[in-house]
């Protein structure tokens, strides 16, 4: 008999989420409002001389609410260019010490490589040929990959 709660796992893996890799979001405006402060302090004033001076303190209560609240949104938004900034940087430094690692490790694989093939194959020089070659290919596959994630 077979289970009917029985679902075969998927043939495929799906990526690793690695929140290193996630770029900060940028910040959000100030709901429903334009980046219009000249208009906002030209209609205030112009309310403060329509309704008098009794209504003066929420005029001006209502403006600085306004101004602190872009204040607010130019700083989140300067925070987050620095913050995307020092996470590109970062995944730029990655990237580079992965390919300094992978150099590395070609060289102290490449010369016992070299060696069993040079003794190994006829002629040697055939299979130091082809086992460079492989290295080479490594190599070369890890930048090119690389590059098409920037």
């Amino acid at each position: 008999m077979s289970d009917p709660s029985y679902r075969p796992e998927p043939s495929y893996r799906e990526p690793a989420y690695r929140p290193e890799q996630r770029r900060p979001q940028p910040p959000r405006r100030p709901a429903g409002r334009d980046v219009g402060t000249r208009t906002d302090v030209a209609a205030a004033w112009e309310a403060r001389r329509e309704l008098g001076a009794e209504y003066e303190e929420d005029i001006a209560s209502g403006l600085a609410d306004r101004v602190e609240e872009l204040v607010a949104y130019r700083t989140a938004e300067l925070r987050h260019r620095g913050t995307a900034a020092d996470h590109d940087l970062e995944l730029e430094r990655t990237a580079q010490r992965q390919g300094f690692v992978l150099g590395i490790i070609s060289l102290g694989v490449g010369v016992p490589i070299t060696a069993i093939s040079a003794m190994n194959v006829e002629p040697g020089l055939l299979g130091i040929a082809v086992s460079w070659a492989g290295i080479v290919g490594v190599n070369v596959a890890h930048r090119l990959g690389h590059r098409r994630r920037r």
